[in-house]
């Protein structure tokens, strides 16, 4: 059985929030989970981030893989960034 470090997402519609969560690779993304390390709420300006420290250190001894995203958190080096669709092109109507 292989376990991944990765984050839930929970919340609300349009305000997601997630947890850190130590779960079997094949579960869903928000399906069964092992154990809780943490938080991350993307909308906050500060304390968004929250994880234990000592059993995230422990499940990687025991061979957990962390997913990229989990561990830019971790190291302090994701920045969220809001999504902005692109604008539509507005055709230029050329009438004689």
């Amino acid at each position: 059985m292989s376990v991944s470090i990765r984050l839930a997402k929970f919340g609300k519609k349009n305000a997601p929030t997630y947890k850190v969560v130590v779960a079997n690779t094949k579960d869903k993304r928000n399906g069964r989970f092992i154990e809780v390390l943490g938080f991350y709420n993307p909308h906050q300006k500060t304390d968004s981030f929250s994880v234990n420290k000592q059993k995230y250190e422990e499940w990687q001894k025991k061979g957990a893989l962390t997913t990229p995203a989990v561990e830019k958190l971790v190291s302090g080096k994701y920045n969220y960034t809001k999504y902005n669709p692109k604008a539509k092109k507005v055709e230029a109507s050329t009438e004689v």
